[in-house]
């Protein structure tokens, strides 16, 4: 077939239009949901790693390190979505304080400032959010209480970083090892603390900077973490109540707490060569619960282990299955997000483990990104927590030795 001079022209203006518009929106780079432009990885795991850092399937979008934030160790971390304007904010804990972070651009992370911490210096700080607020705790830090910062201020940080006022501090308590809040309410639960035996007090936050207590529960002793939710898992009896379940030390505790005047105790239950039950969190059906034992491994000499428990009877909890990690990290917090339980495992930092196939007694890493490159072996060091619930995809971690990191999922 003979084609005209013209019409070639025209033909190959037409396959460079295409080519343009595949670039355009082929291109690898999503967008970012609230500057809409282009996130782009710091560095992209590749070959097994990103810059230093050893991964499989997460990319680092930023770190901002400890020297940034003036601090010498890190602890707990969470996050906070802004529904009016859409920005994501890292909430980190550090041995002086709580830092604030946006991130909505994480070629270009804004360190917005710091809370101070209420009394002294310490490694051991916790931090929730609800309505707006933070509300940050301390273990070991003398008579802490529980401070309540209005996240909104974060809006309109004209010279950052600021050193920020705390709004209200609830004194009813001093020390307390974490905060817990089920977002479906206005309750915060503090557990670990220096009252209640360490059971779980209820204070209400529904108006968020006047906490006022709602009473507690000495029963079952010490918890050191916990998970609240509205319970609509498959268990009928219990549909529509306020569950409690704590990581007590040497084993895991279901109490009703729907009526915080008379909580109902429900059940407990142990497993074998336990060290330390430390903190668990439901699958997203309810039915299967997990638990990270924070000392077995130091103990027992096992890889990372993951205990899980079949809670589809709540008066008769069953063990269900162990999962062994590939390293003997110590696992310390752990969330889902969906189908897949984001870890943080200290030196061997966060682990991504896919629970589609839980119900068979199977699960598998899915992937991981290592913020302790140095090694895997089983001290305290590396991530102590990580947040997997922005919209866009970004997942914190929060790291002992190197401050905060973004990273995520690679290809998204």
């Amino acid at each position: 077939m003979k084609f005209s001079q013209k019409k070639i022209t025209v033909l190959s203006l037409g396959l460079f239009l295409v080519a343009l518009v595949c670039l355009q929106s082929c291109h690898k780079e999503s967008v970012d949901p609230v500057t809409e432009e282009p996130t782009a990885s710091m560095y992209p795991c590749e070959n097994g790693f990103a810059d230093i850092y050893p991964c499989n399937g997460f990319d680092l979008m930023a770190h901002i390190p400890l020297a940034t934030l003036n601090a010498s160790s890190g602890s707990d971390c969470w996050g906070w979505t802004d529904a009016s304007t859409g920005k994501e904010y890292a909430l980190i804990c550090l041995n002086n304080g709580t830092a604030f972070i946006d991130i909505s651009n994480t070629k270009a992370p804004i360190y917005l400032g710091k809370l101070p911490t209420e009394t002294i210096n310490n490694d051991w700080r916790d931090v929730k959010v609800y309505n707006n607020h933070a509300y940050i705790v301390a273990d070991n830090a003398g008579d802490y209480g529980m401070q309540v910062f209005d996240l909104t201020q974060l809006r309109n940080v004209s010279n950052p970083p600021e050193i920020f006022t705390v709004n209200n501090v609830y004194t009813n308590v001093g020390s307390c090892h974490n905060v817990i809040v089920n977002e479906n309410n206005g309750v915060a639960y503090l557990v670990g603390c220096d009252s209640y035996g360490g059971g779980p007090i209820f204070i209400d936050i529904s108006n968020p900077q006047n906490p006022v207590e709602l009473g507690g529960y000495a029963d079952l002793g010490y918890t050191h973490d916990a998970q609240v939710v509205t319970y609509n898992g498959p268990d009928v009896s219990y549909q529509g109540k306020e569950i409690f379940v704590g990581s007590n030390e040497n084993e895991v505790v279901i109490v009703d707490v729907s009526d915080k005047t008379t909580p109902q105790f429900i059940s407990k239950i142990s497993y074998n060569n336990f060290g330390y039950a430390h903190q668990g969190w439901f699958t997203k059906n309810m039915k299967y619960f997990i638990v990270g034992d924070e000392e077995d491994e130091i103990s027992f000499g096992n890889n990372t282990r993951t205990i899980v428990f079949d809670f589809t009877d709540l008066d008769n909890p069953v063990y269900h299955m162990d999962y062994l990690g590939p390293s003997t990290a110590i696992d310390h917090n752990g969330y889902v997000q969906d189908d897949y339980f984001f870890q943080a495992n200290y030196r061997a930092g966060m682990r991504v483990l896919d629970l589609t196939n839980i119900s068979n007694k199977t699960i598998t890493e899915l992937g991981f990104f290592d913020t302790y490159p140095e090694n895997n072996t089983t001290n305290f060091d590396g991530a102590w927590s990580v947040y997997p619930y922005f919209p866009s995809g970004n997942i914190i971690i929060s790291d002992i030795n190197r401050g905060l990191f973004v990273v995520r999922k690679s290809g998204s």
